[in-house]
């Protein structure tokens, strides 16, 4: 069977299409908007389409085209001749061609783009000629010299700092005329321009600016092949996660032209306001100007309608040119009525003749984006379903914190990894203690530190936000601030702490304690002095939203919460219940500490539990307001974890400090130290060990996880108390564990005569257990993976220090993605999968959940739910996220 040739270029035009808008991962977005604008008989210059199949042979073939398309490319470009009455390179009546990008995503402003292609010495006569307006033919010419010199041909400033040589060849022109704007020149004037900026290339390069119209067309279709990899373009798809073999598609389409005097213009809209929703026609346009003047902010647009409030004196496209308007209107609703969807579109008038460029899905903000998607369902263009596969759920993030003012001025200084969302303004503290101090004489402070310890969480609850030069997206200032909802920026080795001088220095810019800087968790940015912040609006479109998420998933959604308040604020976004508590963290609130540190320093048994009797009232006060926070629903609390060297001091100066409050000589306690330091504690003494090793710290803390219970369940609420084991590798670990907390249990509900539904189960948190997930399930009532433990282990990689290099893997596509941040789908995820399966082989009923940091991942929560886990536990300011990604991935299925 002979093979089908491939077809690289689609026409469009005449009020037909060979492409639609279903063509849009080999059409792009812009080439798939303008063959279903056409096939709809809305007016669009006749043009063609190059699909991202030749943008990848174009990488796959040493950045040579494909042989075919030279032909498939001159017979589109006689189509768009016959439709548009004339001929490329015509001196007498010349076409002329734009060449612009397409990504199947939108990419805004990131690839190339030329306009006026065809003009040369001889098309400029045939122009004149045919318009019979002479300067608007020089002003194009300029323009094109400009442009393709620039995008083509690469004339461009040397560096950031130096000035761009056309700009410069124009001011000269406009001093010398004594005029601020381009309008205001001459055809004189402009004719001067092409001279000169035509010599500029000629100088720079050593060659002339080409004058063939069909070299200048292919130069521009290479340009923008090439603009798929260019430094802004890449950073962009890392960023928005857009693989790099998608390509782009390259259009190239007859020019209209909105600078053809007053009766003729350019502008942009959208079919609603793209940044809070409201269904009125919200754009802006610049009479006698072209398409990059509107975005290039060298003129100042003008509204197109009185929607909205419009100062006096300012005119609208509704006010100038009424009819032209409204035949605007028509084509605004029929796109969005076609679509179902709030469009973004591009339009030019061309002596009182309406043309459309562009349409394509609008950008917008998460309150624009959930008040579209309720508004449509009411408007009944599109159904919950829809809706609910309309908004992003990462978007989520800039409704449940603040954030910086996206208008003010900001000087940033350093950038370092989006560890936890919002905004925080205050001034700079290097420890803990001075940040409680501070905010306690009402001052708003942000703790900067190499990187932080379970010591600093009071320091950290009292910060604004938390700055670290060490660590990732899964570190400890990562973890907590999300867990509290605090912004935090970690991993920032732009900085250089130095606490001996309390400063950081950031790229030659100096800060000391007291300086005034600003972050923003959501992009991982640090700016000097204050900058003001914007309050999320949570609506009643969110609430109506969150039901409909509600209704569609299938996969549970708990917090991960360590106090009352976060699990109040967890229940507030939706939480069915907490996943997980670190009761590590208790430890550090008062003078728990002091008890803690007398429990480790003891020699006997008997000492620690002397020591940890004084905690056990304490701890159990803890589980009874988190009991109450979660009054009938789950609430999963894991045993002591870390190991015992984090609760001690580190400096000599706070060993001493210590060693004063607990009554016992520095040398003793700087000799615990010393026996307690591990080389890599990630792996040694911690979790399920320590229990073994002190049985002791298990016995008071499952006393007091049933205390609270009891206590609780007689004030007429319901608990369901379930006890996770960390840290388990073996079975017969999580034996000698249970036993204990079985004993405890009978004992304490024996004493106050109430029966507790509990569970006692562990994490799966290293590959082992895994492995042999069929043993532990024997003892196991229920399997929570700790996924940032798994991860680390199942690539030796320690999560606090593989900050400094995993950008640098992600950026070279050795991996998809930073494994903290997203789960590892063949090797953690295939880890999870055999866990679950061999798991339910031998426990049926095996309650399955994660409560690492990828239980607020929307990817992590999708292959979740497609493992067939119960349910995924997350910080509070996530619930909504993983509710909404769990929705999506069962509509998805």
């Amino acid at each position: 069977m002979a093979k089908t040739k491939t077809k690289y270029v689609y026409f469009f035009g005449d009020g037909k299409a060979e492409g639609s808008a279903k063509m849009k991962n080999l059409l792009g977005g812009k080439g798939a908007g303008l063959a279903e604008m056409a096939n709809l008989g809305i007016p669009v210059p006749a043009g063609f389409t190059i699909t991202t199949e030749v943008c990848t042979y174009y990488y796959d073939h040493g950045q040579k085209f494909p042989p075919e398309l030279k032909k498939e490319v001159e017979a589109a470009l006689k189509g768009v001749e016959r439709s548009m009455g004339a001929k490329f390179g015509d001196p007498k009546n010349p076409l002329l061609v734009s060449v612009r990008s397409g990504a199947r995503i939108s990419m805004p402003g990131m690839m190339d783009t030329v306009l006026n292609i065809g003009l040369n010495d001889q098309t400029i006569q045939g122009l004149i000629a045919k318009t019979g307006n002479e300067r608007f033919a020089y002003d194009s010419y300029r323009r094109f010299v400009n442009m393709y010199a620039d995008v083509v041909m690469g004339v461009k400033p040397k560096s950031d700092k130096d000035h761009d040589p056309f700009e410069e060849i124009m001011d000269q022109v406009k001093a010398k005329r004594k005029v601020t704007l381009d309008t205001e020149l001459t055809t004189a004037d402009l004719k001067e321009l092409v001279v000169k900026f035509k010599a500029l290339v000629k100088k720079t390069l050593g060659k002339p600016f080409p004058e063939d119209p069909m070299d200048q067309l292919w130069g521009g279709i290479q340009a923008v092949f090439g603009s798929w990899n260019i430094p802004r373009a890449i950073a962009y798809r890392q960023i928005h996660g857009i693989p790099e073999d998608w390509g782009t598609a390259t259009n190239v389409q007859a020019m209209v032209f909105g600078n053809m005097g007053e009766d003729s213009a350019t502008g942009v809209a959208f079919t609603r306001d793209p940044a809070t929703g409201e269904n009125y026609f919200y754009g802006e346009y610049l009479t006698n100007a072209q398409g990059e003047d509107v975005v290039a902010g060298i003129r100042t647009p003008q509204p197109i309608n009185r929607a909205k409030k419009v100062a006096r004196g300012v005119n609208t496209l509704e006010d100038e040119m009424p009819k032209l308007y409204q035949q605007l209107v028509g084509i605004r609703n029929k796109l969005e009525k076609h679509y179902k969807e709030m469009q973004d579109i591009e339009f030019t008038i061309q002596q009182g003749r309406l043309w459309m460029l562009q349409t394509r899905t609008g950008k917008r903000t998460a309150a624009a984006a959930i008040k579209i998607a309720v508004d449509m369902v009411g408007e009944k263009l599109i159904d919950k379903k829809t809706a609910i596969m309309r908004v992003s759920p990462e978007q989520l993030d800039q409704l449940l914190h603040p954030m910086l003012d996206p208008k003010a001025e900001k000087k940033k200084i350093a950038k370092g990894l989006p560890a936890s969302p919002g905004a925080a303004v205050g001034q700079v503290v290097f420890s803990a203690p001075e940040a409680e101090k501070w905010v306690s004489e009402g001052k708003k402070v942000i703790l900067v530190r190499v990187e932080t310890s379970p010591e600093d969480i009071k320091g950290m609850n009292a910060a604004e936000g938390i700055l670290t030069s060490r660590g990732g997206m899964t570190s400890h200032a990562a973890v907590v601030a999300r867990g509290m909802g605090k912004c935090c920026v970690a991993g920032c080795s732009d900085i250089s702490v130095t606490y001996a001088k309390e400063q950081f220095s950031a790229n030659g810019v100096v800060v000391k304690r007291g300086d005034w800087i600003s972050l923003d968790g959501s992009k991982g940015e640090v700016y000097l002095g204050q900058v003001p912040k914007v309050e999320p609006k949570l609506t009643g479109d969110f609430g109506a939203f969150m039901k409909w998420v509600d209704e569609f998933r299938k996969l549970g959604v708990r917090t991960n919460a360590d106090t009352p308040h976060d699990a109040g604020v967890a229940r507030a976004f939706g939480a069915e219940g907490i996943g997980l508590t670190r009761t590590e963290h208790m430890f550090f609130e008062g003078d728990r500490i002091v008890a803690v540190r007398e429990m480790i320093l003891a020699d006997d048994a008997e000492g620690r539990k002397k020591a940890l009797a004084k905690i056990l009232p304490m701890q159990r006060e803890d589980f009874v307001g988190i009991f109450k926070a979660m009054s009938g629903l789950p609430v999963t609390i894991r045993t002591l974890d870390p190991p015992l060297h984090e609760f001690l001091p580190h400096t000599k100066a706070e060993i001493k400090e210590v060693a004063q409050d607990l009554g016992v000589k520095p040398a003793a306690l700087e000799q615990k130290v010393a026996a307690l330091t591990e080389a890599n504690p990630m792996l040694g003494h911690r979790g399920c060990r320590l229990g073994i090793a002190y049985p002791e710290i298990t016995e008071m803390q499952a006393r007091a996880i049933f205390e609270a219970a009891c206590i609780v369940t007689k004030s007429g609420k319901r608990v369901y108390p379930e006890v996770m084991i960390p840290l388990v590798g073996h079975v017969n670990e999580l034996k000698l564990q249970k036993a204990i907390v079985d004993k405890v249990a009978a004992e304490v509900m024996k004493a106050y005569g109430v029966k507790i539904n509990y569970l006692v189960g562990t994490m799966i948190e290293l590959p082992r257990a895994a492995l042999t997930a069929d043993q532990i399930a024997a003892e196991a009532q229920f399997f929570s993976f700790g996924t940032n433990d798994l991860t680390q282990t199942t690539f030796g990689l320690s999560r606090d220090d593989a900050g400094r290099f995993l950008p640098m893997y992600v950026e070279q596509g050795i991996l998809p993605a930073d494994p903290f941040v997203s789960m590892d789908v063949d090797g953690v995820g295939a880890l999870v999968e055999m866990g679950v399966k061999k798991g339910r082989g031998v426990r049926k009923d095996l309650k399955v959940g994660i409560c690492g940091e990828h239980g607020g991942d929307p990817a992590s929560v999708k292959l979740c739910h497609k493992l067939g886990l119960n349910y995924v536990s997350c910080s509070p300011f996530r619930v909504p996220i993983a509710r909404l990604a769990a929705a999506q991935a069962a509509l998805e299925k």
